[in-house]
């Protein structure tokens, strides 16, 4: 897949995928702006801007406007909130590509923040953290960073806390935006049936013109445990939803994508080894996962699972197990190639539309990484060894990186039980 990356005078970062064959196109445009930017009195406000640059802009004043408009082209449209990026985009035919450029592009420099529709949305924002609060394996991510990050951004629910919602105003949004979405942090990326010099023009035209501006920073995540740590939220469930999750790496280091073949050796799929035991042969959990989440300055490795809340010890015990099986005894050369395969797989398949290429793209970028296409993201993955995954696995599966986060009908007492059995 070939593609074209240009920075423009003002130092945004403009990446064009071409794909002569697709009838559609996306326009997705991402911020490093995310929790992790936040002070904690302000914990939120990235996720709260991202719903107010849907309410209105000079141009397209009310929040009907602009969905009106993007369903009159048959658009899917939608923004996201993470830690360290925010995004928005849409996707239509291709012969709206200007149309739906020029919206995105609206939306993200020119938004209103209009005080009647900020305190509207407070009610709204309000109810999906409430809705959050319900999902058990959706809240358990979040009481995982607490354990592990503290009060620190790191920590940090990306919705935020309540308080914060309810005391944010119009002058917070414009300050934030100022500081924030400024040309050096953004990256524009277009993938679909388009040219890169039809791309070139429109960007040209409607971000070019837009003055260079400092980007305010983050503060360092800091990486610091000596000792096993647990953390259980009592909550009245017909299942225990756990995390159990060793600090790794960051997401530039050398050894990300080779924990990445780890986590999918462990829990990747269906023939993965905690898939085959925890659900065909003990019969605990409808799913189970792992996963290496790599991010710009600290990382972790994790085993997310949905258990028998009379069984979690024992289901506690078999993942301690497997972790300590993985990293004294190592992988077989057979589980080695199956997972490799399914991995490789997995990203061809994925990679079938132009949204999906646009994702693809815009999250190296974003991160100022090297931007590796998918051929080259495969070679890596075809490269890793067993050799390799028992170095990583030694290097990481240790005491003084494990933590467990707990979500179930459990009373405080229990932490003591997990205590006992919580070592490596």
């Amino acid at each position: 897949m070939k593609y074209t990356r240009k920075i423009m005078g003002n130092g945004l970062r403009l990446i064009t995928v071409p794909m002569q064959e697709n009838e559609t196109v996306t326009v997705l445009v991402l911020v490093e702006a995310g929790s992790s930017y936040e002070t904690k009195a302000k914990n939120g406000i990235s996720h709260f801007l991202e719903h107010m640059c849907f309410k209105g802009t000079a141009k397209r004043p009310t929040a009907h406007a602009i969905s009106a408009e993007l369903d009159g082209l048959g658009a899917q449209y939608n923004a996201f909130t993470s830690h360290e990026y925010t995004g928005y985009y849409a996707k239509s035919d291709a012969k709206n590509f200007s149309q739906i450029f020029d919206i995105v592009s609206d939306i993200y420099l020119n938004s209103t923040f209009p005080k009647a529709e900020i305190e509207k949305e407070k009610g709204v924002i309000i109810e999906e953290i409430n809705m959050y609060e319900d999902i058990p394996q959706r809240k358990v991510d979040e009481e995982l960073g607490v354990l592990m990050y503290g009060d620190t951004p790191a920590g940090w629910g990306i919705a935020g806390p309540r308080e914060n919602i309810r005391a944010m105003t119009r002058n917070d949004f414009l300050k934030y935006h100022k500081a924030h979405y400024v040309p050096k942090a953004t990256t524009i990326v277009v993938a679909g049936h388009v040219t890169e010099a039809e791309v070139a023009k429109i960007a040209k035209k409607i971000f070019g013109t837009i003055k260079s501006a400092p980007k305010s920073g983050k503060k360092k995540t800091i990486e610091k445990q000596s000792v096993p740590a647990v953390r259980i939220v009592a909550k009245k469930t017909d299942q225990a939803h756990l995390i159990l999750a060793l600090r790794s790496v960051d997401m530039y280091h050398k050894d990300d994508t080779i924990l990445d073949v780890l986590a999918a050796v462990l829990a990747g799929g269906m023939s993965s080894r905690l898939f085959q035991k925890l659900r065909e042969e003990m019969g605990v959990a409808y799913y189970v996962r792992s996963s290496q989440n790599g991010f710009t300055d600290h990382g972790y490795l994790d085993i997310r699972a949905g258990v028998d809340t009379k069984r979690t010890l024992e289901v506690i015990s078999v993942l301690l197990a497997e972790l300590k099986n993985i990293r004294d005894h190592g992988v077989t050369e057979e589980e080695l190639v199956r997972t490799k395969a399914s991995m490789i797989g997995n990203i061809k398949l994925e990679l079938e539309s132009s949204d999906a290429f646009a994702q693809y793209f815009g999250g190296q970028e974003v991160f100022h990484k090297k931007v590796k296409t998918p051929k080259e993201v495969i070679a890596k993955i075809e490269a890793v060894q067993a050799r390799d995954i028992a170095r990583v696995a030694k290097s990481i599966v240790k005491n003084n990186g494990l933590n467990l986060a707990l979500i179930g009908p459990y009373e405080q007492r229990f932490t003591k039980e997990i205590r006992s059995i919580l070592k490596l």
